[in-house]
């Protein structure tokens, strides 16, 4: 309760001038000015800053209470050389579509393969009534909250953070709906029904700006393919962007294609009446399986995007916004590798029916502008014949290491790979650390392995036994694909007592943010409980990350449905020399895993990384040391840990920090009965990354 601190002055400003508004209307009991930020209130007007960096910068809001007003009756930015009004009279505009979950199936909630968009479903422009503003403080933010908003049986209300430190702040409404087996997209931005901006800016898929002056109240709504999922509109003295979370944005799809996910113009899907720019989501998605993103009863589902603010013009905001995605690159760092998982680009496939094929095919140059170092395969998932005997599919493995090795140079290791579905149960992937010729069937009085002049060794695997022993005697490994859902329903759950699982050559599983869900700060929850599971059962497995998408080009939007490993690897290694030393980094948990916007540098418990074992004397605490580096203002780190039976979590609030930041941080944690701990950091854009488990003893 901060409320005292005020001023005398201010509290009867507030009295004198509207006295049943500031009763009624303006709550600042959680609210203190010792992070910088004002709020000011007067004639139905409320008029909240913040500092927004150097300079004396500070980011002003100034609400509308007045019914039938916009909402914001102007956004600025202020330093030393004055005001810069940069929008006048815009509302926020949210619409939700709302369809129905099929939780029939085994999945429940972790389901894939629904198909949303394919049944009947609601849309609604969503509504806000402005009976009370409530300003809050939370470290380096201040949280506004604006009630009430409503559509259909979604009842919420609309939020606004502002990140101290730099002109960035997050619009969304918070909305929940008692029903349950629901799902839903929404599209979001800024609208208004007078001429508020004069010039839109974007960049194109080939990453050359784009502009419009047609900004007439006229102008009809038009859906843009852009790069780096951005809208800017500039008006008298700034510029303003529009962007969503870049992964949170995006629920799975097993294509990347570019859907265009930002509009601008009158008349949005026949709901919105003024002119407007925003983000958008493509109802039929990639016209396969649509899952939307669930909302469970009673979730506050925060229907979010990013607003960040330059008295900049041109466009060149565009260049701030880049910075959050590190221009949709992975950062490199020092003694790591970044490693892309599980791709079914079916690219020999498309050499197989002499498909035109560029020499640097569309996927390589995608993954290589992003900074991907290594690309693991997915192939002949569904083409080529991997269950044949071997007439064909001995040719095609043979096909896939040449194109490998042709396409693996200088900064860039294509490593061949399927998804093989066989003999396990579920789905799982596997690597080797050279190429390996084996087939996938085995007859009756055939040989196990044999020597061929065409191939070298080959081997037929007829069962689980025999799939250990290739990976054993080829010192590959193994993992779970997309476990616990899609055609991994159920698993690795339902084998981990075999032999293969317990073994060394099964490393664990792959992490990819299945299903979607916007009212958790995190994504990808069902393999991160998983991690936890695996390591209460005893058995020092791992997660990767996995992409798990098809058709791979340039212009398409890979940056959102991706992820990354960051291996600890020195040097990359060539293909013809195989590559052991990635591998080694998989199975000895020598790794961290995220979306690319945060990053972990170094990680250690009492001086032992991830993957190591650490010999704690009874009742000694531990010292957790991690490096972060981040890019949005991050949101908290999670230590977690377990005893064999449980879990343990603890929640480090993070609010103090600013966007861009480099940092050192230190805990102590009690591992008394401790079997093994990790870490998760996650950024309030949820974006993260996390640790594999260090294991106790």
């Amino acid at each position: 309760m901060k409320h005292h601190l005020y001023p005398f002055f201010f509290v009867l400003m507030l009295i004198g001038f509207s006295p049943a508004y500031s009763q009624h209307k303006l709550n600042l009991s959680e609210f203190s000015k010792e992070a910088g930020a004002t709020v000011e209130e007067a004639d139905g007007f409320v008029e909240v800053s913040w500092p927004a960096g150097g300079n004396d910068e500070k980011g002003v809001l100034k609400f509308d209470m007045k019914s039938g007003s916009p909402l914001f009756s102007s956004i600025q930015l202020s330093d030393s050389k004055g005001i810069h009004e940069i929008i006048q009279n815009v509302d926020p505009l949210f619409l939700l579509s709302v369809g129905q979950r099929d939780l029939s199936k085994d999945n429940g909630w972790d389901i894939f393969f629904d198909r949303t968009a394919y049944n009947p479903y609601e849309a609604f422009r969503v509504s806000l009534e402005k009976e009370n503003i409530t300003v809050k403080s939370q470290g380096k933010r201040t949280i506004i909250q604006v009630n009430s908003m409503k559509a259909g049986d979604f009842d919420g209300w609309l939020e606004i953070t502002l990140y101290h430190g730099s002109p960035l702040l997050n619009m969304a409404a918070v909305m929940s709906t008692e029903e349950d087996a629901k799902a839903i997209l929404y599209d979001a931005g800024l609208v208004s029904d007078s001429q508020a901006w004069n010039e839109i800016f974007w960049s194109d898929t080939e990453g050359y700006l784009q502009s419009s002056q047609n900004t007439e109240t006229d102008r009809t709504s038009e859906n843009l393919a852009v790069k780096y999922r951005t809208i800017i509109a500039e008006g008298t003295a700034g510029s303003l962007a529009i962007f969503p979370p870049p992964h949170q944005y995006f629920y799975p799809l097993d294509n990347a294609y570019n859907l265009k996910y930002v509009w601008h113009g009158i008349g949005y899907r026949e709901l919105v009446d003024g002119y407007g720019i925003g983000i958008r989501q493509d109802l039929m998605g990639d016209n396969r399986h649509v899952p939307w993103f669930n909302s469970p009863p009673n979730t506050d589902q925060r229907l979010n995007f990013f607003v960040l603010l330059s008295d900049s013009k041109d466009g060149q905001i565009l260049e701030d916004v880049k910075a959050y995605t590190h221009e949709d690159q992975y950062k490199p760092l020092n003694g790591y590798r970044t490693m892309a998982s599980h791709f079914h680009t079916e690219h020999m496939d498309d050499i197989l029916t002499n498909k035109p094929v560029p020499e640097i095919p569309g996927h390589v140059k995608a993954l290589r502008s992003m900074g991907v170092n290594i690309m693991h395969l997915g192939e002949y998932h569904l083409a080529g014949n991997p269950r044949d005997s071997g007439p064909r599919r001995l040719p095609e493995l043979e096909l896939m290491f040449k194109e490998s090795a042709r396409l693996s140079s200088g900064d860039f290791l294509m490593i061949p790979g399927e998804e093989p579905n066989v003999h396990y149960g579920g789905h799982w992937m596997n690597m080797f650390p050279k190429p390996v010729y084996w087939i996938m069937s085995r007859e009756d009085g055939q040989p196990f392995v044999e020597e061929t002049k065409e191939y070298g060794k080959v081997y037929r695997v007829g069962n689980k036994e025999d799939m250990l022993k290739l990976l054993e005697a080829e010192n590959g490994l193994a993992w779970t694909a997309h476990a616990r859902t899609k055609g991994s329903t159920g698993f690795p759950d339902k084998y981990r007592e075999e032999a293969f699982f317990k073994s060394d050559r099964f490393n664990g599983a792959a992490w990819k943010v299945i299903p979607a869900d916007l009212s958790l700060p995190n994504m990808g929850r069902r393999v991160l409980d998983l991690i936890d599971d695996m390591a209460n059962w005893g058995e020092r497995k791992y997660v990767i990350s996995e992409a798990d998408l098809f058709k791979l080009e340039p212009d398409y939007e890979i940056y959102g449905p991706m992820n990354i490993n960051y291996l600890q690897v020195d040097k990359l290694p060539k293909f013809e020399e195989g590559w052991q030393p990635v591998m080694d980094a998989m199975q000895s948990g020598k790794f961290f895993s995220g979306t690319g916007e945060v990053l972990l540098p170094s990680f250690s418990v009492n001086g032992k990384g991830s993957g190591e074992t650490l010999n704690m004397k009874e009742n000694e605490k531990a010292v957790v040391k991690v490096t972060v580096d981040w890019t949005f203002p991050l949101n908290y780190i999670e230590l977690i840990s377990g005893d064999g039976e449980q879990v343990y979590r603890e929640k480090i609030d993070l609010s103090n920090t600013e966007s861009f930041g480099n940092q050192v941080f230190e805990f102590s944690i009690d591992l008394k009965n401790k079997t093994w701990v990790r870490l998760e950091v996650w950024d309030v854009a949820a974006n993260g990354a996390f640790t594999q488990p260090v294991w106790v003893e």
